[in-house]
C-alpha cells in the first residue's frame, strides 16, 4: 500500500526541528509549490511569520523560536546566532540584547523588510567557529565572547561568561587565556583615550 504525504506533512516534519518555522526555499526543496503555501496561508494551515518564512500552527512555540525566526529570515544558508544573543541563550551571563544578534558574511546585501528586531553582523565566519544549540546555528563559546569584548559589551559580563564557560569543555584555557588577554588590552585601550 502507497502511502501518501500531503504538503502540509512535509513542512510540518521541516518544521519540527526549526522551532515550527519553514522557509519558501525550503518548501520548494520540498516539491511544495509556491502557490501551494498561499492556499495553505488562506485556510489557516500556515502563518506567515515574515517574508519568506511560515510558521506550521501544528508545531508548538518555544522560547527559542524568535531566534530560528532571526536566521531563517536573513534567508543565507551561512547564517547564524552571535555576539550577545549567543551569550544571552547558553546563559553565560547577565546580558538582556535589545535585538536578536545574527552573523553572516561580509559583502551580503539585505533589503528585507521586518528585520528591526534584529542586529546583523557581517564577518566571514570558519566551520569550526560555528556550532548548534537547540538545533539552531550559533557561533562557539570563544566565539561569541570575542564579539563581544570587540563590541564593547562591559567587562563584568565579559567576565562573567568567562567564569561560567571556563566551567565547561567549550572554553580551553588557552582560548580563555586568549580571551582574558583580549579583554585586558581593550579595557587598558579605553582607559588611554
Amino acid at each position: 500500500m502507497n502511502e501518501v504525504i500531503t504538503y502540509l506533512e512535509k513542512l510540518r516534519e521541516l518544521a519540527i526541528d526549526q522551532q515550527g518555522l519553514i522557509t519558501t526555499a525550503q518548501a520548494a526543496a520540498e516539491g511544495v509549490p509556491r502557490q501551494e503555501l498561499a492556499k495553505m496561508v488562506a485556510r489557516g494551515r500556515l502563518a506567515r511569520a515574515v517574508h519568506g518564512v511560515y510558521r506550521v500552527p501544528q508545531v508548538p512555540i518555544t522560547q527559542y523560536s524568535p531566534f530560528m525566526l532571526a536566521v531563517l529570515w536573513t534567508g543565507v544558508p551561512e547564517a547564524c546566532l552571535s555576539h550577545e544573543s549567543a551569550l544571552f541563550l547558553r546563559e553565560l551571563c547577565d546580558v538582556n540584547p535589545r535585538k536578536i544578534h545574527v552573523t553572516v558574511n561580509k559583502g551580503r546585501r539585505f533589503k528585507r523588510a521586518e528585520g528591526e528586531g534584529y542586529q546583523l553582523h557581517f564577518e566571514n565566519l570558519s566551520l569550526n567557529q560555528k556550532t548548534w544549540f537547540m538545533q539552531m546555528p550559533i557561533v562557539d563559546i570563544p566565539t561569541a565572547i570575542e564579539q563581544c569584548i570587540k563590541a564593547g559589551l562591559p567587562s563584568y559580563l565579559i567576565e562573567q561568561a568567562l567564569n561560567k564557560a571556563g566551567k565547561t569543555s567549550e572554553l580551553s584555557g588557552s582560548a580563555r587565556a586568549r580571551l582574558e588577554q583580549s579583554l585586558e588590552e581593550r579595557n587598558v585601550g579605553s582607559c588611554k583615550r
